[in-house]
């Protein structure tokens, strides 16, 4: 058994939690992580940047001057790139359709992968949720300082959005580098990003069945 360590609001251990032996594997391929992180970026990508080329600007189609006898390099348009107004060269263009489609078994390995090292790397923490009845974001600030993870990229993985959490979540907003996410929307990418994971007790159950486990 692979266990991770529980912790209260003041930093102190107060248990562990045990996770089965086959769900704590790092069996995925190299390439195949690369692979799905490099297509999560790259469908994040909004391509809205657009330049308009010498088709597509709104000039005469007239010539600028004579073609012989004015001295000057013969042109043919207005719309030239070299002209104030003209249709631009080498620069960004919309792109309807540039999703990468990540496999369904794959994406599920990848981050079954990822957990598994920081499972196993001891950078994923469980902690015993305590209601807030407002936000406190000084209680967050000094359980990041007691478990030295101030500073650091960490990513809160709860169980769901209901009310009794809410305090508990605005307490973070001011805090940098730290965030909140429900554990299934979590993907690979948030997991490699972020240097720590806190998983409060009630999310551990959707932990496992990221590992594998049943659902």
């Amino acid at each position: 058994m692979t266990t991770v360590k529980k912790y209260n609001l003041l930093g102190q251990e107060v248990g562990e939690v045990k996770l089965p032996e086959d769900l704590v594997k790092a069996d995925a391929n190299r390439q195949m992580i690369k692979d799905y992180l490099v297509a999560i970026a790259a469908n994040a990508r909004q391509w809205t940047a657009h330049t308009k080329n010498r088709s597509e600007v709104n000039h005469t189609g007239k010539k600028p001057h004579a073609q012989k006898g004015t001295g000057k390099a013969r042109q043919g348009c207005l719309a030239a790139p070299q002209y104030k107004g003209g249709g631009r060269v080498h620069t960004p263009r919309y792109k309807e359709d540039q999703h990468v489609r990540i496999n369904k078994k794959e994406r599920r390995a990848a981050i079954r992968h990822l957990l598994s090292e920081k499972i196993l790397d001891n950078k994923v923490h469980v902690l015993q949720f305590e209601k807030f009845s407002a936000p406190k974001t000084k209680k967050i600030v000094d359980f990041l300082r007691s478990r030295e993870m101030a500073n650091k990229r960490v990513l809160f993985l709860g169980d769901e959005l209901a009310e009794k959490y809410i305090p508990f979540i605005q307490s973070m907003r001011n805090i940098p580098k730290v965030e909140f996410m429900l554990t299934p929307n979590v993907s690979g990418y948030d997991v490699a990003v972020n240097h720590e994971l806190v998983v409060l007790d009630g999310a551990v159950d959707q932990l496992m069945i990221l590992l594998g486990g049943a659902e």
